[in-house]
């Protein structure tokens, strides 16, 4: 092919691609021009095809240049998207004609394709030309600004001057990040950044969290909208990192509204939208969770230092529960019980708990309220009187007691404080001590629940915490079937037990709580012989086993008869109290009394009165006892006074002179008298005694595991030994550093153990 022949064929493709640009493709033969551009690129005329090919498309948009400049302050985004769907459909058409120029030359000389090479003269031309640049921006930003604000705008005319704008980066999103994304997220921050300010001097926390949540949906919105997706993301992060991230503290620390106003007036559904909105940010659950845990060990100190006058163990328990209820609360439904919190929250209960050196005792004690007896639920009438009307008339009162079953579910909210206590040593000797007494005195609610809870113990701390408390079940066990031999022995023998109905409860001394001293008292001679009879018959058939009395831990029930008239208003004689008259001058009571208590009355059978000296030389009671029974008798409550004293003082003093009260009276035939001082707790001088014996016990617990380790490893290092110790020991209590270094070095001085020449830190087990 010559050079004319070439260029006549190039004018031909050139009047029909500027023919397309003008729209004016009707009459055109599109296979005619297929074949002129085969017929090129065939004969090695590709370039000059290429080239004027480019030369057109960039002569047409210096028109459309022109147009757009023009129309700047008159539908700007109207013309320019006019001009590029005008542009992209004429693109479309020359790639179809020159396509064989596509698969060939382009492919060939590595160039970029018809339709590409059209979108970059478009970009650089038209898009990228420095006012359209800068107007385009300025337009897009100020239209998005004014909708924000609450204004109407033609949401479509942005969305395809983005699109335009993602298409003219070819595969990437260089163009429409460099000349929209950018801008509009930083515009965005400052704009947010004002909004929040704005909104936090004016609202609420609750109410600034729904706004943000607002704002956020409206931003997604907008994406989705009119915006490329893959702003959401960036526009997303803007939003938090303003209005949240930067906003925590001052939300969370907002006076009547803020995280520590929501917790004290329990507003859960505040605290999930807080929880929701914090979760968007890095660090929000945490520092929201820090919030909370700083309120929370506020509110739990305050209830366990609080030590008021006469603080009750039972209340004591009772508010850490209440307070363990309340943030279990807000963990489902305002936390999503996320894992965060739910550590946070047992964290704190276990810091201040623990603040506390009385809480092992105090859980206990709680523990043994709920299982003693009579917690069924009762309902009942009772008669009230109006005075003033003179009207008598029945009105229902319901006592609403605890169930066994609400008993077993407040037992399964103590077993979580339990978890929380590190001294769980000092917990098993209390609750040894309480659980001895329920025991002794028949007033467990039910076997089955103390086998729960002693189930729920050995689940959390193993066998050997639980052995002694199975132990002392296994002997109230044997001790019944004991008592049914022992019954069936007197009735088959005939033996006298002297008219005394004797129950005996044969207790294993490495099991329960026994002092190591017991105390002394000379029983009466009745039921002396009757346990002599039951020593007898018991060694009979245990040889080689020895039984000790223990006074300090049994009771009786007393036959007591008091002498003396009470007149009716017609002269009649009547038994005081409700009590049962068996004669015109006698009325009985049982009275339900200590050990100590029965030896004391007994002594008033033979005799009108006795003398402070008389009592404790023919009892041999200690002293201190001895005070404590005379007490409950002669200065407790006026319905519990069986005995009177001269002189009349609060004091027991030598020299005081009892005499049985025969003006006794009481409205229940059958009375429990009520030892002086013995509550529920032990004294300070009991506590101290205690805590000995607990910390003589890890002394021993302490060199076992020592021992135990050793032998398994044979050579250790000293800090190695001391994590193993403490973590095999963290079930039972928390070992002091100093107290294991010092079992470490009685075990070196027992050559149980040796230093390495080596190393003195490196310890060696000696067989």
């Amino acid at each position: 092919m010559d050079e004319t022949y070439v260029n006549n064929i190039w004018n031909f493709l050139k009047n029909g691609i500027q023919e397309v640009q003008r729209k004016n493709n009707a009459e055109l033969s599109f296979e005619e021009l297929y074949k002129n551009v085969y017929k090129m690129v065939f004969h090695k005329h590709g370039e000059k095809l290429y080239t004027g090919l480019r030369e057109v498309v960039r002569e047409h948009l210096k028109k459309v240049q022109k147009d757009v400049l023009n129309s700047l302050n008159n539908n700007f985004l109207q013309t320019l998207n006019q001009a590029w769907n005008d542009h992209q459909t004429a693109m479309v058409m020359i790639r179809d004609i020159v396509i064989y120029m596509d698969r060939v030359y382009v492919q060939q000389n590595n160039v970029e394709n018809v339709y590409n090479l059209g979108l970059i003269i478009f970009r650089d031309q038209v898009v990228r030309y420095r006012c359209i640049q800068d107007h385009l921006k300025r337009t897009l930003l100020n239209m998005i600004a004014c909708e924000r604000k609450g204004d109407v705008v033609d949401r479509g005319a942005i969305r395809n001057a983005c699109q335009m704008l993602m298409i003219l980066g070819l595969d990437g999103r260089s163009v429409y990040e460099e000349d929209f994304e950018r801008p509009f997220l930083k515009m965005s921050r400052e704009f947010f950044q004002m909004e929040s300010e704005k909104f936090l001097a004016q609202n609420s926390a609750i109410v600034y969290i729904k706004k943000v949540e607002a704002r956020i949906n409206e931003e997604i919105e907008r994406v989705l909208h009119y915006l490329d997706k893959s702003t959401q993301e960036p526009i997303v992060n803007v939003v938090e990192r303003e209005m949240i991230s930067k906003q925590m503290k001052n939300i969370m620390e907002m006076e009547n509204s803020g995280l520590v106003h929501m917790l004290k007036n329990g507003k859960t559904r505040d605290l999930a939208c807080m929880y929701m909105l914090f979760s968007r940010v890095p660090y929000g659950l945490k520092t929201m969770c820090e919030c909370m845990s700083s309120y929370l060990r506020e509110q739990g100190k305050a209830l366990v230092l609080d030590e008021g006058e006469g603080k009750n163990p039972v209340d004591y328990v009772q508010s850490l529960l209440d307070l363990k209820t309340q943030f279990d609360c807000f963990l489902v439904e305002s936390f999503n019980n996320d894992r965060l919190f739910k550590q946070t929250i047992a964290g704190d209960f276990e810091y201040f708990l623990n603040l506390n050196s009385h809480s092992p005792e105090y859980l206990s004690l709680f523990i043994d309220d709920k299982l003693r007896q009579g917690v069924k639920g009762v309902s009942g009438i009772l008669s009230t009187r109006q005075h003033f009307k003179e009207v008598e008339q029945s009105s229902p009162v319901f006592f609403h007691q605890l169930t066994e079953q609400e008993v077993e579910t407040i037992l399964d909210k103590a077993m979580v404080l339990f978890r929380f206590m590190q001294e769980k040593d000092v917990f098993e000797r209390y609750y040894k001590q309480h659980l001895g007494r329920r025991l002794l005195s028949n007033k467990s609610v039910s076997d089955d629940s103390e086998k729960n809870i002693i189930s729920k113990l050995k689940t959390e701390c193993g066998y050997h915490f639980t052995s002694k408390l199975e132990g002392m079940f296994r002997d109230m066990s044997i001790s019944n079937a004991t008592m049914d031999e022992f019954r069936q022995h007197t009735h088959t023998t005939g033996a006298s037990l002297s008219g005394v109905d004797l129950t005996v409860k044969v207790l294993t001394t490495g099991y329960w709580p026994i002092q190591s001293a017991t105390p002394k008292c000379t029983i009466p001679a009745a039921p002396s012989h009757a346990f002599e009879v039951f020593r007898r018959f018991y060694l009979t058939k245990h040889s080689g086993r020895h039984l000790t009395l223990q006074h300090h831990m049994g009771g009786a029930d007393l036959n007591a008869t008091f002498y003396s008239n009470i007149k009716k208003d017609n002269c009649s004689d009547v038994g005081l109290g409700g009590a049962q008259v068996t004669s015109l001058k006698t009325r009985k009571h049982i009275l339900q009394v200590s050990t100590f208590q029965m030896t004391v009355l007994m002594l008033f059978n033979s005799r009108d009165k006795c003398t402070y000296e008389e009592i404790q030389q023919e009892t041999d009671i200690p002293e201190r006892e001895l005070v404590r029974v005379l007490q409950s008798f002669a200065c407790g409550k006026p319905t519990q006074r069986v005995l009177t004293k001269q002189p009349k003082s609060k004091e027991i003093e030598r020299g005081h002179v009892f005499t049985v009260n025969d003006h006794f009276t009481s409205k229940l035939h059958r009375v429990k008298i009520q030892t002086v001082a013995a509550k529920q707790e032990e004294s300070e001088p009991e506590r101290k005694e205690t805590r000995q014996k607990v910390d003589d016990d890890r002394k021993h617990e302490i060199e076992a595991v020592i021992v135990r380790i050793m032998k398994s490893r044979k050579k250790i290092q000293h800090k190695v030994l001391v994590a193993e110790v403490i973590q095999q020991l963290s079930t039972r209590f928390l070992p002091s550093l100093v107290v294991i270094k010092e079992r470490i070095e009685g075990l070196i001085e027992r050559e149980y153990l040796a230093r390495t020449s080596e190393n003195r830190k490196v310890y060696t087990y000696i067989a």
